[in-house]
């Protein structure tokens, strides 16, 4: 069942000289529970294809339809709520509220939403994320790859529709990175959860179901890692 789908999306920062095609015309779909992988140099438009789908960043031409709803149809304070109940968004940078715990940090977003949370998911979820000896931590108390796996469950504790992943493993040595990727794949797996992950990383990429490239702002299918 398809849950996004990018029409036509193009995307253009600057005027005159410094006019810049970062998106082209760009149109995918991805099937509810997949794991996509979006490769590609520096500069190529990945960011800004994650930003335009996520509906941080409005896109000159093209629609993004999540789960049959128009983002860019919808009014900003529409489209914020409806980010914040729908999407989940893990960066590079892991973002996390210093004064608060593991727990309190990967519980956040619900409570920004007025939300109370069900503990016996939030349990769960630290079980999975290898986390529940560290709910009471305060993130300097972490390692670099403990704090994003607080930052995945908080991209997860809401049940999005879809987690956008920008170079999730960027900061993190290649264990790490592995075991966060792993992670990932497993809490995504579990929560059938669909997940659009720029990486450079082409060993990380190898983990997904399918491979995006983005060159010079046009997005070309790969096909499965494993072909």
């Amino acid at each position: 069942m398809e849950l996004l789908k990018v029409e036509n999306l193009s995307k253009v920062y600057g005027t005159g000289e410094a006019r810049v095609e970062a998106l082209k015309k760009v149109t995918f779909s991805v099937c509810r529970g997949e794991f996509c992988a979006v490769v590609g140099e520096s500069g190529s438009g990945k960011s800004t294809l994650l930003n335009c789908v996520g509906g941080l960043d409005q896109a000159e031409e093209g629609k993004v339809f999540l789960n049959g709803k128009d983002l860019f149809a919808m009014g900003e304070n529409e489209r914020t709520i409806f980010r914040r109940r729908n999407i989940g968004f893990i960066f590079q940078s892991f973002h996390l509220i210093p004064e608060l715990n593991v727990e309190q940090n990967m519980i956040f977003p619900l409570l920004l939403d007025g939300k109370k949370p069900d503990q016996e998911h939030v349990d769960e979820m630290l079980e999975i994320l290898g986390l529940a000896d560290r709910r009471k931590h305060l993130p300097g108390q972490l390692s670099g790859g403990q704090q994003q796996r607080v930052a995945i469950g908080r991209a997860l504790i809401t049940r999005p529709f879809l987690v956008l992943a920008d170079e999730p493993t960027g900061n993190l040595d290649s264990k790490n990175s592995q075991d966060v990727m792993d992670l990932l794949c497993k809490a995504s797996r579990h929560y059938l959860q669909t997940v659009l992950m720029i990486t450079h990383n082409m060993n990380l990429a190898a983990s997904s179901d399918r491979v995006f490239r983005v060159n010079d702002g046009m997005l070309k299918e790969l096909g499965g890692a494993e072909e």
